[in-house]
Protein backbone atom coordinates (compact mmCIF):
# COMPACT_ATOMS: atom_id res chain seq x y z
CA UNK A 1 0.00 0.00 0.00
CA UNK A 2 1.02 3.50 -0.83
CA UNK A 3 2.35 5.83 1.76
CA UNK A 4 -0.14 8.66 3.10
CA UNK A 5 1.26 12.08 2.54
CA UNK A 6 -1.67 14.25 3.67
CA UNK A 7 -5.24 13.88 4.24
CA UNK A 8 -7.48 15.70 2.00
CA UNK A 9 -10.44 18.33 3.47
CA UNK A 10 -12.42 20.42 0.83
CA UNK A 11 -15.38 23.02 2.14
CA UNK A 12 -17.82 24.71 0.34
CA UNK A 13 -17.23 28.46 1.14
CA UNK A 14 -19.73 31.74 0.02
CA UNK A 15 -16.86 33.80 0.46
CA UNK A 16 -13.44 33.16 -0.38
CA UNK A 17 -11.81 36.40 0.69
CA UNK A 18 -13.86 36.10 4.46
CA UNK A 19 -12.81 32.44 4.51
CA UNK A 20 -9.53 33.08 3.29
CA UNK A 21 -8.68 35.94 5.77
CA UNK A 22 -9.91 33.21 8.74
CA UNK A 23 -7.91 30.05 7.32
CA UNK A 24 -4.78 32.19 6.75
CA UNK A 25 -5.10 33.08 10.87
CA UNK A 26 -6.37 29.43 12.18
CA UNK A 27 -3.51 27.31 9.74
CA UNK A 28 -1.09 30.29 10.32
CA UNK A 29 -0.04 29.91 6.92
CA UNK A 30 -0.22 31.28 3.34
CA UNK A 31 -2.48 29.24 0.85
CA UNK A 32 -0.12 27.82 -1.86
CA UNK A 33 -3.17 28.10 -4.01
CA UNK A 34 -5.72 30.91 -4.71
CA UNK A 35 -7.97 31.80 -7.60
CA UNK A 36 -11.20 33.09 -7.92
CA UNK A 37 -13.31 30.53 -6.87
CA UNK A 38 -10.95 28.15 -5.09
CA UNK A 39 -8.14 27.96 -2.89
CA UNK A 40 -5.85 25.58 -1.08
CA UNK A 41 -3.17 24.91 1.79
CA UNK A 42 -0.95 22.17 1.95
CA UNK A 43 0.40 21.93 5.31
CA UNK A 44 2.98 19.72 6.58
CA UNK A 45 2.04 19.81 10.31
CA UNK A 46 -0.50 18.66 10.38
CA UNK A 47 0.13 16.67 6.80
CA UNK A 48 -3.48 18.48 5.47
CA UNK A 49 -4.04 19.72 1.76
CA UNK A 50 -7.59 21.61 2.64
CA UNK A 51 -9.00 23.45 -0.28
CA UNK A 52 -12.23 25.62 -0.33
CA UNK A 53 -14.25 25.98 -2.88
CA UNK A 54 -16.99 28.68 -3.76
CA UNK A 55 -20.44 26.83 -4.37
CA UNK A 56 -23.88 27.58 -3.64
CA UNK A 57 -25.15 24.94 -0.78
CA UNK A 58 -27.53 24.39 1.81
CA UNK A 59 -26.21 25.24 5.34
CA UNK A 60 -27.39 21.92 7.03
CA UNK A 61 -25.30 19.31 5.85
CA UNK A 62 -23.98 16.38 7.28
CA UNK A 63 -20.45 17.90 8.56
CA UNK A 64 -20.43 17.91 12.15
CA UNK A 65 -17.20 19.38 12.84
CA UNK A 66 -13.09 19.40 12.11
CA UNK A 67 -10.06 19.00 14.51
CA UNK A 68 -6.70 18.88 15.27
CA UNK A 69 -5.49 16.64 18.12
CA UNK A 70 -2.32 17.53 20.00
CA UNK A 71 -0.55 15.91 22.77
CA UNK A 72 -1.25 18.22 26.21
CA UNK A 73 -3.56 20.88 27.32
CA UNK A 74 -0.55 23.38 27.31
CA UNK A 75 -0.83 23.04 23.56
CA UNK A 76 -4.45 23.64 23.61
CA UNK A 77 -4.12 26.80 25.70
CA UNK A 78 -0.87 28.05 22.97
CA UNK A 79 -3.11 27.10 20.18
CA UNK A 80 -6.36 29.11 21.88
CA UNK A 81 -4.23 32.17 22.43
CA UNK A 82 -2.35 32.32 18.82
CA UNK A 83 -6.30 32.18 17.69
CA UNK A 84 -7.26 34.92 20.35
CA UNK A 85 -4.20 37.13 19.19
CA UNK A 86 -6.00 36.43 15.57
CA UNK A 87 -9.12 38.20 16.98
CA UNK A 88 -10.56 34.77 15.64
CA UNK A 89 -13.25 34.34 18.63
CA UNK A 90 -12.89 31.46 20.80
CA UNK A 91 -15.15 28.58 22.76
CA UNK A 92 -13.48 27.09 25.81
CA UNK A 93 -14.22 23.68 26.91
CA UNK A 94 -11.59 22.30 29.49
CA UNK A 95 -12.21 19.11 31.75
CA UNK A 96 -15.37 18.01 29.32
CA UNK A 97 -16.59 15.05 28.55
CA UNK A 98 -17.58 13.97 25.43
CA UNK A 99 -17.57 10.91 22.99
CA UNK A 100 -16.48 8.11 25.80
CA UNK A 101 -13.34 10.72 26.63
CA UNK A 102 -12.50 13.47 29.10
CA UNK A 103 -10.97 16.47 26.79
CA UNK A 104 -9.85 19.93 26.98
CA UNK A 105 -10.59 21.65 23.96
CA UNK A 106 -11.65 25.24 22.27
CA UNK A 107 -13.48 26.11 19.29
CA UNK A 108 -13.60 28.55 16.47
CA UNK A 109 -16.12 28.98 13.40
CA UNK A 110 -15.45 30.11 10.02
CA UNK A 111 -17.62 32.46 8.31
CA UNK A 112 -19.42 29.43 6.99
CA UNK A 113 -20.32 28.31 10.39
CA UNK A 114 -17.34 25.45 9.83
CA UNK A 115 -16.62 24.26 13.81
CA UNK A 116 -13.04 22.88 13.95
CA UNK A 117 -11.80 21.67 17.63
CA UNK A 118 -8.49 21.70 19.32
CA UNK A 119 -8.45 19.33 21.84
CA UNK A 120 -6.23 16.75 23.83
CA UNK A 121 -7.80 13.57 25.64
CA UNK A 122 -7.12 13.33 28.96
CA UNK A 123 -8.50 9.99 29.82
CA UNK A 124 -11.08 7.76 28.63
CA UNK A 125 -14.51 7.86 30.09
CA UNK A 126 -17.55 5.61 31.01
CA UNK A 127 -20.28 8.14 29.78
CA UNK A 128 -20.52 9.35 26.59
CA UNK A 129 -21.29 12.86 27.76
CA UNK A 130 -21.15 14.86 30.65
CA UNK A 131 -24.71 16.08 29.82
CA UNK A 132 -28.01 14.54 30.23
CA UNK A 133 -28.24 10.58 28.65
CA UNK A 134 -30.98 11.23 26.29
CA UNK A 135 -29.52 14.75 24.98
CA UNK A 136 -26.59 13.32 22.35
CA UNK A 137 -26.24 16.78 20.98
CA UNK A 138 -23.77 17.41 23.52
CA UNK A 139 -21.42 14.98 22.95
CA UNK A 140 -19.07 16.01 19.85
CA UNK A 141 -20.79 18.44 18.57
CA UNK A 142 -19.71 22.36 18.87
CA UNK A 143 -21.60 24.33 21.00
CA UNK A 144 -24.07 26.77 19.27
CA UNK A 145 -21.87 29.32 16.86
CA UNK A 146 -21.29 32.35 19.01
CA UNK A 147 -24.27 34.95 18.64
CA UNK A 148 -22.88 39.06 17.17
CA UNK A 149 -24.49 41.69 19.51
CA UNK A 150 -23.46 45.03 18.07
CA UNK A 151 -22.51 47.33 20.46
CA UNK A 152 -23.04 51.12 19.39
CA UNK A 153 -22.84 53.25 22.45
CA UNK A 154 -21.74 52.19 26.30
CA UNK A 155 -23.23 55.14 27.39
CA UNK A 156 -25.96 54.96 29.98
CA UNK A 157 -29.50 56.33 28.95
CA UNK A 158 -31.01 58.80 31.38
CA UNK A 159 -35.13 58.41 30.82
Amino acid sequence: MAAIKRMHVAVNCSDLEKSLAFYRSFFNAEPTKAKDNYAKFELDNPALHFSLNVRHFEKNGVLNHLGFQVDNTEEVLAMGERLRQADLLLIDEMNTTCCYAVQDKVWVYDPDGNAWEIFYTKEDSEFESAGETKDLSLCCAPPSAPVSVPFTSFKKTIL
